[in-house]
Formats: C-alpha cells, structure tokens, sequence
C-alpha cells in the first residue's frame, strides 16, 4: 500500500471540494455521494467526514464553493474591462457557464431541503462599473443614462434567468414555440438587452 500523503486541512478541503464539482457536473447532486467523492482522490469515507461532516454539510459547502467561483470568475471579467471595453457577453456566459456546471440544480436541491443563502451583493461591483460605462456612453450620445436602479434590475434579472435556465430553460423555449434544444438564442437576447439598457433613453424628438 503506497503511504498516505498528509495534506493541509485547506488543501484536503480544496481537493474534495474539486472531486466533487466534477460529480456534480456529470451527474448532478444525487451523483455527489461521500463514497464517490473519497474515491474520487482517493481517501478514506472517514477523511471527507472529519473536514465536512455529514453530506448534507459537504452539499452546503460545495454551494458555498461554486459561490466563490463564480465570484472569482466575476473578478476575472472585471479585472479584463480594466485592460479593454466592457464585454457584456463575457458576464453573460461566465454567469451561464457556472449554472450549466450543476450548482443551479444544487441550490434548489438544498432550498427544498430548507436551506437558505443569506449572502448578498455577489454582483454589487459589477453593477458599479456598468453604471459608471453607461455614465460614459450617455454622456457621449446625449442619451438619459439608466439609473443605478434600472442597471441592479436589469443584472438581477439576467442572473435569475442564468440561474434557472438548466432547470427549466428547454420547457420554458418550448412554451414560446422557440428551439429547445440550445439556450444560445436567449443568451444572445440577455447581451443585446444589456446593452440597450447601458446605451440609455434617446433625447425626445
């Protein structure tokens, strides 16, 4: 038996955390199982129940952690509109991509449950430099800028939809007579919506 290898408890935590986004991309949240997960990185049951307890706690954790991705993807979209213009698709599909990856199928696993995220302002600094763009932009065209509100709506709308669209994305397409099979067109629609509401309100004629 080769000799077990000692790891920090943050990089333990670390490791199992990755192994068990992995299952929950390929199968979802019944996939994440404490078995699959320790012989995923090949542990014991018992080590990935000394760092999170029960699986309803690794579950918990493993949201937590999808949160921080998607923060951490958030600054990367941010810290690329400091070097060139904002990208409006580059927000859309970095919300898009995590949600596809499992965790919208999590969180409503764990809100049925009875948990509840009680987080908030994931998305504060990305309202911040929309607002400051559209600022920009209507000053140039003349436009009326949209208000630090309209932008908080219009981004708390666009993550919502993101949020939902692996869960009930196809059936709400399909309802509209639209194409089911691919949530491209809606993701293209999001861009455009955002990019209306940056560009503002003509002047009246």
């Amino acid at each position: 038996m080769p000799p077990r290898v000692r790891r920090k408890p943050d990089e333990a935590k670390r490791l199992i955390l990755d192994a068990a986004s992995k299952l929950l991309a390929a199968g979802g949240p019944a996939a994440v199982q404490v078995r699959a997960v320790a012989v995923e990185i090949g542990v014991s049951d018992a080590a990935i129940n000394h760092h999170f307890g029960t699986r309803d706690q690794l579950l918990e954790a493993l949201l937590r952690f999808g949160g921080a991705s998607l923060r951490n993807g958030l600054h990367a979209v941010l810290d690329r509109w400091n070097d060139c213009p904002v990208d409006l698709a580059d927000l859309v599909r970095a919300l898009h991509r995590l949600y596809a990856d499992g965790f919208a199928e999590l969180a409503l696993a764990l809100h049925r449950s009875g948990w509840r995220d009680t987080s908030t302002g994931m998305l504060d600094e990305v309202v911040d430099r929309l607002f400051d763009d559209a600022q920009q932009q209507c000053a140039a065209t003349g436009h009326r800028a949209p208000t630090r509100e309209e932008i908080r709506l219009t981004v708390a709308a666009l993550h919502q939809a993101m949020a939902t669209q692996p869960l009930f994305g196809n059936e709400f397409r399909r309802s509209a007579g639209l194409d089911a099979a691919t949530p491209e067109p809606m993701i293209e629609w999001w861009i455009r919506i955002l990019q209306t509401t940056l560009a503002g309100v003509p002047p009246a004629a």
